[in-house]
């Protein structure tokens, strides 16, 4: 058994080689890859991936235009020869100690997808804490669950973080699924693919460290709330 790590990597250079460090060293029950997927930094990323071109179980996608995260996913996972897939974000939200307690159900053979909540045993409901205005904090925070609330209902499905980034799967979920998102929506998108396929995820605590976006946080929040509430109508109803 094999576990492919599928990391999208943009202007990441202040964190990158930290979170590559934290996956490589993490100890695991069976074999790994990392599949780094570069978009075209233009930070210096890029120079610091080229250093681990020739380093074993360690695979580089340069990509010549950054297309979002969900690109960088799909790209990613036509290198991807492990049996179980694991995506990682390339900053240090999420912590690559969860990965042993995510995939050993599947391991297990008990689920085909694991999701790791960052809401399951969280003290409060909001779970995103930036430094810039609370008000806008405020508005994300009731948006990401109000968007959580109308995914459960849709589908008819009791998931606490749909939208988490760590998503664990086998790759025979991937069968005669095609995915189409290229932005933050993809998380989205497999969520909604996998649930009609009848493959419904079981969710982990996880740790998780917000970020702000005086730390690189890289998102428009007006875009990405079209972009959501658009898959999640789009792949309830459409193939």
């Amino acid at each position: 058994m094999k576990l492919s790590i599928i990391m999208p990597v943009y202007n990441e250079a202040r964190y990158f080689e930290k979170i590559l460090g934290k996956v490589r060293k993490v100890r695991l029950p069976l074999k790994k890859e990392i599949i780094i997927v570069e978009s075209n930094s233009t930070d210096g990323t890029r120079e610091i991936v080229k250093k681990y071109e020739n380093i074993k179980d360690i695979k580089i996608i340069y990509q010549e235009k950054a297309l979002g995260k969900g690109n960088a996913i799909m790209q990613g996972l036509k290198k991807a020869t492990g049996d179980i897939i694991l995506i990682q974000d390339a900053d240090l939200e999420y912590d690559p100690r969860d990965y042993n307690k995510l995939i050993a159900p599947i391991l297990k053979k008990e689920v085909k997808f694991v999701i790791g909540s960052r809401k399951m045993g969280h003290k409060t409901w909001q779970i995103r804490s930036m430094k810039t205005n609370k008000y806008v904090v405020l508005f994300v925070n009731v948006i990401a669950n109000l968007a959580d609330e109308i995914f459960n209902l849709l589908y008819d499905v009791h998931l606490t973080d749909p939208q988490s980034m760590y998503k664990v799967f086998h790759k025979d979920c991937l069968k005669g699924v095609k995915f189409k998102s290229n932005r933050f929506d993809w998380d989205w998108e497999i969520c909604a693919r996998f649930i009609r396929k009848g493959i419904i995820p079981i969710e982990f605590p996880i740790a998780y460290n917000s970020r702000d976006f005086s730390e690189g946080k890289k998102i428009n929040i007006a875009r990405e709330i079209f972009l959501n509430a658009t898959a999640i109508i789009k792949y309830r109803f459409l193939w």
